[in-house]
């Protein structure tokens, strides 16, 4: 029976697997941006007087978003995720909600958003979505949703399914980000404002990262195979997605709000404990005008001993 097994190709975890699904998505975005940047971008109606059309900076932006999605939706790691490991399923959720939308936004020049979203209809809809309170709740809803284990375990073999979720967990990754890094500053919150938002954020995938981590027993059949990667057990693999879900999405998301912490109050402190004022500095024309301008000393106020 083993040496069936490993005479199998099929049970082979790390057999290539083309999905010409991804490659199309990713050759479509890299063509609509390449062509919205020097086609539409020199003449569109909302490119404002001196604002450029791309920055080197967001074009190396849109390059790492690329990359992030072609790595977590292409082999290896999308087979793996999807038919062996779950710990590599919430590598690739993480992928997909944490690092890839924020990227994205940030890649995207300010008029490219504004086209797409300034009309009366769109612009109202995402304002509404985008709202922090709404786009917070419609993020966790799709976090918890997608870790039912029947919803899991269907969505293994049913690929429509397995799109529809992969498409609602960066749609509303990237409705839950547009408070943080939109290209629009009207859609941004304070400092402050942003800090409390992500701390929230950081709060309600705890639930499902514990029930995962001291769960009794596989919570989802369909990873409780026989071909194990890397000797992990199911329940050592269930462990790990918990520490994965916990750890790493409190460590990154903690990690953004120090940073917005010290960017907030360090330039304050620097700009408090400055010795300039203004921009005036004393010259030479200065001291000499102020001299003109005192009057003289006469002989009868120096005082005599």
């Amino acid at each position: 029976m083993v040496l069936a097994e490993a005479a199998n190709p099929l049970l082979d975890p790390w057999r290539f697997q083309a999905h010409l699904e991804v490659w199309l998505l990713v050759a479509f975005l890299v063509g609509a941006r390449v062509y919205a940047i020097r086609v539409i971008g020199p003449h569109a109606d909302h490119l404002r007087r001196g604002e450029p059309v791309v920055t080197r900076r967001q074009n190396l932006l849109f390059v790492a978003a690329i990359t992030v999605l072609w790595l977590a939706s292409d082999w290896p790691i999308h087979d793996i995720a999807e038919e062996y490991l779950y710990s590599v399923h919430m590598f690739q959720h993480m992928a997909l909600s944490y690092f890839l939308p924020p990227l994205a936004l940030l890649a995207t020049p300010a008029w490219l958003f504004r086209a797409l979203f300034d009309t009366p209809v769109t612009g109202r809809v995402l304002r509404g979505f985008a709202h922090p309170v709404v786009a917070g709740f419609l993020y966790n809803v799709v976090v918890l949703v997608t870790h039912i284990p029947a919803l899991v375990n269907q969505s293994a073999s049913n690929g429509p399914l397995h799109y529809t979720l992969h498409v609602l967990v960066v749609t509303s990754s990237l409705l839950m980000w547009i408070p943080i890094v939109s290209p629009e500053p009207s859609l941004r919150i304070g400092y402050i404002g942003r800090m409390v938002y992500l701390f929230l954020m950081s709060v309600i995938p705890t639930i499902p990262a514990a029930w995962l981590t001291f769960a009794e027993g596989v919570v989802y059949t369909h990873y409780d195979t026989t071909v194990r990667v890397w000797g992990l057990s199911a329940t050592v693999d269930q462990q790990i997605a918990g520490a994965i879900m916990k750890t790493g999405g409190t460590v990154f998301l903690w990690s953004i709000i120090i940073f917005l912490w010290f960017r907030r109050f360090t330039a304050q402190f620097h700009g408090q404990q400055t010795y300039r004022r203004g921009e005036s500095s004393l010259t030479f024309d200065h001291v000499t005008r102020a001299f003109d301008q005192a009057p003289a000393i006469r002989e009868d106020d120096v005082p005599r001993r």
